[in-house]
């Protein structure tokens, strides 16, 4: 068994700091950077590409809504256009960086309300896949297991990666719970390293109702601006590796 561990990366903004970048790489094995839009700016995208490369992590592209005093997390009415151009855009962006710091990216992950809009729209999907193979075909696009973000992804003859999230919790249909409801986000350390083995190992996840939701998984998520994520990362790999799972950026052979 294999899996890779990203995060939400690079969301600081001028004077503001947010999340827990540089005690997250090394945990991690991929990073989502922001590009600008949702959070994030121009220093701090190419002072996190510069981090990950030290560190060993692969880098991809985490494009958002235009939205920074929402932390991108609400949802916006865009047309399969003005999604596709913001996603070109924002790819482009980190991409750029990314060479100029000699390393290539390796995926594509909507972020926030993006994503969750992205999961169940299938014209916002298509629009999201068009703009990622548009540049670079090479490019793992991520998204919920069972999603449109993923059918649309296949349908463009994207690599695409099924996302799981140790610090959420799930319904029924296997979305996440919406942050807006008590208890969406998990804290405990512990509790998130033990959902993460299962969800892995036996490919399912008990949702808010006790159903077990059947799942795919190559990828795991430690949100960045958690509190302890740092902590929660550490010993979520250590826990994972301990049941024999091989922990390894999802671009690699």
């Amino acid at each position: 068994m294999r899996i890779d561990i990203n995060s939400d990366l690079g969301e600081s903004f001028g004077a503001y700091t947010i999340g827990h970048d540089a005690g997250l790489m090394n945990a991690i094995t991929s990073a989502n950077v922001a590009a600008g839009f949702h959070a994030g700016d121009p220093s701090v995208l190419r002072a996190t590409i510069r981090l990950a490369k030290a560190r060993g992590v692969a880098v991809g592209a985490h494009p958002g809504f235009p939205d920074l005093v929402g932390f991108g997390r609400r949802e916006l009415n865009v047309t399969p256009t003005e999604a596709e151009d913001m996603v070109l855009y924002q790819i482009a962006a980190v991409a750029g960086v990314a060479a100029a710091e000699g390393m290539k990216l390796q995926h594509v992950k909507p972020h926030g309300a993006l994503f969750n809009m992205a999961a169940r729209d299938a014209a916002l999907a298509a629009a999201i896949a068009k703009a990622v193979a548009a540049f670079d075909h090479s490019l793992i696009l991520f998204g919920l297991p069972g999603s449109e973000i993923l059918r649309a992804g296949r349908a463009a003859g994207l690599r695409v990666a099924a996302e799981i999230f140790a610090d959420r919790t799930y319904e029924p249909d296997g979305s996440l719970t919406p942050r807006s409801r008590p208890g969406s986000v998990i804290h405990d350390a512990g509790e998130v390293a033990s959902r993460a083995v299962r969800m892995i190992t036996e490919r399912a996840v008990d949702a808010v109702d006790g159903t077990i939701v059947p799942l795919e998984a190559d990828t795991i998520c430690v949100h960045g601006d958690t509190p302890g994520a740092e902590q929660l990362a550490a010993g979520l790999r250590a826990r994972l590796e301990a049941a024999g799972v091989t922990v390894a950026a999802v671009g690699l052979p």
